[in-house]
Order: C-alpha cells, then structure tokens, then sequence
C-alpha cells in the first residue's frame, strides 16, 4: 500500500508517518521509485503500536524507540508483555514526608511492607521493579495520611489482583505475535485499568447502597451517611481503600 493508504488504515497522518521514520521508530517500506515506497501489514501495525505509546501510553519519542527495540528482542509473550508494563508511567504521586529523616524511616516500613507482601504471594518481582517502588510510595503516602492498611487487608486486595492478572494473560495467550502483543498490552494497561476502576466505584456504589436499604449498621455505610449525609448516596461511592478519593465534594 501506499503511504496515504497506510495512513488511511492507520488513522496517522501522513507527516506523523514521516517522522516516526525519521526517529527510527517505523522502518521505511519498499522502494518502488526514488520518491514512492511501499508498505506492507507489519507497517500498519507498527504504527498502531507506536500511536497506543504516544498517545495512551503517554510516552515521548525516545521512550517508544526503547519499548519497540525491547519488543522487537522478545523471544516471547512474557517478554513483549514484560518490555510494556516496565515502560509504561506507574500511577503513584507520593509526597515527601517532613524531613530526610522522616522520610527514610517512611520508606523502610513500606519497603518492609511490600516486601512482606511478595513473599506471602510468592511474587517474583525484584526490588528494581518500577511496580515495587510505586507500591512503595503508595503505602508510604498512606501512612502519612494515617491511613495505613491493617494487617492481612493488603493481602486481600492482592490476592484479587492476581485474579485479575490471570485473566489479563488469558486473554492474551492467542496473541503470538510480539507487536500486536504488545499493543495490547498498552490498550490493557492504559484503558482498561480505569475501566477495571470503574468497576469497582460501581461495585462500592452497590454495596453502599444495599448495605443502607439493610437498615444502615455497617460501618461503610454509617461512615458515608455521617460524613455527607444521606445524600451523598446519590453523589459519590464510599472509598473502599483509606485514604483514598478525598477529592470527594463536600
């Protein structure tokens, strides 16, 4: 196909094209005369890919060339998979505790914590894991705010989230393909997380309000109605997580 043909399929315009060619990160297409080319189904997918991490991923140029040459060096789905969860931003904004001090024995205990986490899930995960320090910063965040965990609760909420990672590999076990792999990987990551979040709003939604049509005893519904008042029922679900969703109106 030609270059406005691929564009066409692509949705990328035809300058975009150009550039991602001239960074490196879309290989040119077949001679065909001095100035045409062109291109073939691998293009097309590349540049979905390369599209997923600029604009769901959020990922500048330099970062996409290191994802596609990590992708392009997997030997398998683990690897492709692997490349895209390292590359993509870890959602925690961690703030810093009052001092140096402070702030080193803040991420000893979480470090601790998480560390205690992994080895009662038996996940393997090193401590350079991008995902090992944001869980860190998160749980330091929390005890900042005097909203830590209890024992065993994080283990809880893991033990979900392996159920959620099975079915996140289920589903891309039929992809042998490292770049259409790796594409979704990046539309799982990037929009169904916040899918997957919305879900669980949903879920407290319901569970707030079964729990107060039950007469209101329980302490997450006693918590939303004290709080905010009944209606706040029809506003916002009550946070699962402590700490959390304090963006709520008042």
């Amino acid at each position: 196909m030609k270059i406005s043909e691929l564009s066409r399929r692509t949705g990328v315009p035809v300058a975009s094209i150009k550039y991602f060619r001239r960074q490196g990160l879309l290989p040119a297409g077949r001679a065909t005369a001095a100035t045409l080319a062109e291109y073939g189904e691998e293009h097309a997918e590349r540049l979905r890919l390369i599209k997923a991490l600029t604009t769901l991923g959020g990922l500048s140029i330099a970062a996409t060339r290191d994802v596609l040459g990590a992708v392009d060096q997997a030997h398998s789905s683990e690897g492709a998979l692997g490349a895209i969860s390292y590359a993509l931003p870890v959602p925690v904004a961690a703030q810093p505790a009052a001092g140096p001090e402070e702030e080193a024995e803040a991420e000893a205990s979480a470090g601790a914590e998480v560390a205690e986490l992994l080895a009662a899930m038996e996940w393997q995960a090193p401590g350079t894991s991008p995902h090992v320090k944001g869980l860190t910063s998160a749980l330091k965040e929390l005890r900042r705010l005097d909203a830590r965990y209890a024992p065993g609760e994080l283990a809880s909420y893991a033990r979900l989230a392996e159920s959620v990672a099975r079915l996140d590999l289920e589903r891309a076990a039929g992809l042998d393909d490292p770049v259409a792999l790796a594409e979704r990987a990046v539309i799982v990551l990037a929009i169904c997380a916040p899918v997957f979040e919305l879900l669980r709003r949903l879920a407290q939604e319901d569970q707030v309000r079964r729990r107060v049509a039950d007469g209101g005893g329980h302490a997450v519904a006693a918590a939303g109605a004290a709080v905010a008042g009944p209606a706040a029922l029809d506003a916002e679900p009550a946070p699962v997580c402590p700490g959390l969703n304090r963006d709520t109106p008042a």
